[in-house]
């Protein structure tokens, strides 16, 4: 069976051992890259294989979330799960803007880090508790309401992005919908298009910048 391949970068060298232990011991998994700065990660895990990048924010020199903006233009396919202490909610969209698929606080990560490398790989947005709660907020203070007319989004493609705002999988978003999976799939693919983006995050994000931008 293969494994899927993770890096990890992590200035703290006891949090680095216990991700790369964690990693080490779950059957479907492979550590196959270690850092402690951005600078290294950025050298290293374009050639190192990886699939899934567990990121730090606060690391020596250059931070987490320009890492995560060079390694997506490098590895546009790779996939970011940021492990951090940050909650700052600047610090959360910045993260997501840069390319983050996901973000984990570090307390969570002992009960909640495979199950999120899990959820990521299965085409979700895992995010611990408190941050999802953030996001939330967020969305329900400033509702997502592109007005660009360029845009030109469907209700259908509208609501089926407001969900995938929220942390929805495809298969919620299906059901919640009462649509087939591949019909969600058709409409992201449009979505994609419309808004001249590759990945649901900058989707996500793009939609809400318009949202915010709106008058």
């Amino acid at each position: 069976m293969k494994k899927n391949t993770l890096a990890v970068v992590e200035d703290e060298r006891p949090l680095r051992e216990l991700l790369e232990e964690l990693i080490e011991s779950s059957e479907g998994l492979e550590l196959c890259a270690s850092y402690s700065t951005a600078e290294d990660a950025i050298k290293g895990i374009p050639e190192s294989g990886a699939e899934i990048v567990l990121m730090d924010i606060q690391l020596p020199g250059m931070s987490g979330i320009e890492c995560v903006a060079q390694l997506k233009r490098i590895c546009p396919q790779i996939l970011v799960l940021m492990v951090t202490i940050d909650d700052k909610n600047d610090r959360i969209f910045e993260a997501l803007a840069a390319g983050a698929s996901g973000y984990l606080l570090k307390c969570d990560v002992p009960n909640k880090l495979l199950e999120s490398i899990q959820d990521l790989m299965s085409g979700g947005s895992p995010m611990s508790s408190a941050i999802a709660r953030k996001v939330v907020q967020h969305f329900q203070h400033d509702p997502p309401t592109p007005a660009d007319e360029n845009l030109k989004l469907t209700p259908r493609e509208t609501q089926i992005l407001d969900l995938l705002a929220k942390g929805r999988l495809y298969k919620e978003i299906a059901a919640e919908l009462g649509i087939g999976f591949a019909t969600v799939h058709t409409h992201l693919q449009r979505v994609y298009d419309k808004l001249h983006v590759r990945t649901r995050t900058e989707a996500v994000m793009k939609y809400i910048g318009h949202g915010e931008n709106s008058p």
